[in-house]
């Protein structure tokens, strides 16, 4: 489906973006429009698969999460990509990965508790069928991460 967005549709985005618990009815009054076209509008956004849902965005150091890591994942034969990827989302603390160009395959990203957690779950990498080697760099800050920083700067 190929879905066209308007000013409406960018201006009822801004607001999902800004807070994806915004209740419909909310948006509407600040646009002066009915509910009614909010909720229409999201539908077909929904439909047209520019919105895939929403999400929370959890602070894992909250959680004693203190540690980040990514790790770049280099493999026996590129073919084996999506076994490695599969094996990848069985393991909980590896929480992005993406197939990659360049020196290698997969790039992920992990989170960890401490050190020792980070060196058990790179082995378990590691242990994955294919995976020739991996190489680490630890993230000493996470300065900003927030895929929806792009919505700000789409034009319609």
């Amino acid at each position: 489906m190929n879905y066209q967005l308007d000013e409406i549709d960018k201006k009822i985005l801004d607001f999902l973006v800004e807070n994806t618990r915004m209740p419909f009815t909310e948006i509407a009054k600040q646009m002066d429009v009915s509910a009614g076209t909010i909720h229409v509008r999201v539908k077909k956004m929904e439909d047209a698969g520019i919105i895939k849902g929403s999400s929370l965005i959890i602070d894992y150091t909250k959680l004693d999460y203190h540690f980040t890591a990514y790790i770049g994942v280099l493999l026996t034969k590129s073919n084996r990509t999506q076994n490695v990827l599969e094996e990848l989302a069985k393991i909980p603390n590896v929480v992005e990965a993406a197939v990659t160009s360049g020196k290698y395959n997969i790039f992920c990203k992990l989170k960890a508790k401490s050190t020792e957690d980070a060196k058990n779950i790179i082995y378990k990498i590691d242990d994955i069928q294919d995976v020739m080697r991996t190489e680490s760099m630890i993230s000493m800050d996470e300065y900003f991460s927030n895929g929806n920083r792009l919505m700000q700067s789409v034009t319609i």
